[in-house]
């Protein structure tokens, strides 16, 4: 039979790895235990109560079952405005926000509107993989610098400097990373935007794990209270982890006029506005939870030392970074790549992570480790199983 052609774009791309990964914790038997599911970062503990009756009651209503905004609820953009300026201590418009239907596509749409095929995106090695896979089908290259593990897997901003040539659109970073957990400094975060601003190229910042930086660590950076913020920056971010709302896909993007105006004519063809209900609810959410997600904060704090306290006693297994969902962790097994490691982990002890290659190259040393859904208790429990 005669297979009619693909996108080789598309085709080209490897599968997604979640679902081949939750395929090996199918097959593990149960003999130490449940599965420890380290996996995903989703957020271990239910959205706030007020957020869920929210949720009901703009699902319920009229007023939001028709098309919305492209740009989003007025209502959601202002409150993220508002909250973001506090943040930074800068000023962001609601003219500077554009909600999108979770991070991802906020990625996607803010590199359509800058780059095209034939183009270059900067990435770190390691890298959030959905991110390489969306340049990789939209024909942009990712040329990708690595980062030092002996440095805590931050870029070294020389080499982030000498990668970039006249093909180059924009640096693109994680920070908390994904998949390291590594908190790039503020310092480090001017340094590259300095760099960018200088060689005419744009910074995107994911900071999706943003709300779970260590409680009293500060302000993130001051990028945004820059005056020439918006010639050169673009932040991401996500409300799944902080509102715990995976499933109601919200992002956004915060950015210039200009670059909002261009990623509204990718949204309009992509999904015209994001979900209309959980805008309107977390629009009621960010001002009304906030002592809920600062104890959340230390939730997550408490695991990540939990998480420390566990390899500690784990002989052969190191941390070599860590912060807010993730831990990137280097396994004993030098007879076995990390798909391997990861595949017996699974089935045998019934710990899921994901393999470090699906990360980047010369990463087969290392598992991601998602300890954020996971409670103290059982991570405790990962000591006596990786010692079986």
């Amino acid at each position: 039979m005669t297979h009619l052609p693909f996108n080789p774009l598309v085709a080209g791309v490897a599968p997604p790895p979640i679902p081949e990964i939750m395929g090996w914790a199918r097959s593990y038997d149960g003999a130490q235990g449940p599965a420890i599911d380290m996996s995903q970062a989703v957020p271990g503990y239910p959205p706030h109560p007020d957020l869920l009756a929210w949720l009901g009651e703009m699902a319920a209503s009229p007023a939001f079952a028709g098309y919305g905004d492209i740009e989003g609820e007025p209502a959601l953009r202002s409150a993220c405005a508002e909250w973001s300026g506090a943040i930074y201590a800068a000023g962001i418009a609601p003219g500077n926000v554009h909600i999108t239907a979770g991070c991802n596509q906020a990625f996607f749409a803010a590199a359509m509107a800058l780059a095209g095929p034939g183009d270059t995106v900067l990435l770190t090695n390691p890298n959030y993989f959905n991110q390489a896979t969306t340049l990789s089908m939209l024909g942009i290259a990712a040329r990708t610098v690595a980062c030092d593990p002996t440095h805590g897997f931050l870029p070294d901003p020389a080499k982030i400097a000498d990668s970039i040539d006249d093909s180059v659109r924009a640096l693109a970073i994680v920070t908390p990373n994904n998949p390291t957990g590594a908190v790039y400094p503020p310092d480090l975060l001017a340094e590259l935007f300095v760099i960018c601003r200088k060689r005419g190229v744009w910074l995107i910042i994911d900071e999706t794990y943003r709300d779970f930086l260590p409680p009293g660590a500060g302000v993130p950076h001051r990028l945004f209270a820059r005056p020439d913020w918006s010639d050169t920056l673009i932040g991401l971010y996500s409300f799944s982890k902080s509102f715990c709302i995976p499933g109601h896909r919200l992002g956004a993007v915060t950015a210039s006029a200009s670059v909002i105006a261009q990623i509204a004519k990718v949204m309009d063809n992509l999904q015209i506005c994001a979900p209309r209900a959980p805008q309107a609810a977390v629009a009621l959410a960010i001002p009304a939870l906030v002592a809920w997600r600062d104890a959340n904060r230390q939730v997550i704090a408490d695991r990540a030392t939990a998480l420390q306290n566990a390899l500690a006693h784990s002989a052969g297994w190191s941390i070599d970074a860590i912060g807010a969902y993730f831990a990137f962790v280097r396994h004993p097994f030098d007879d076995l790549i990390s798909t391997d490691a990861a595949r017996h982990l699974a089935q045998e002890a019934g710990i899921v992570t994901v393999p470090g290659a699906c990360f980047g190259e010369g990463l087969d040393t290392y598992l991601r480790v998602a300890f954020a859904n996971v409670d103290e208790a059982t991570i405790a429990r990962l000591a006596n199983r990786l010692r079986r």
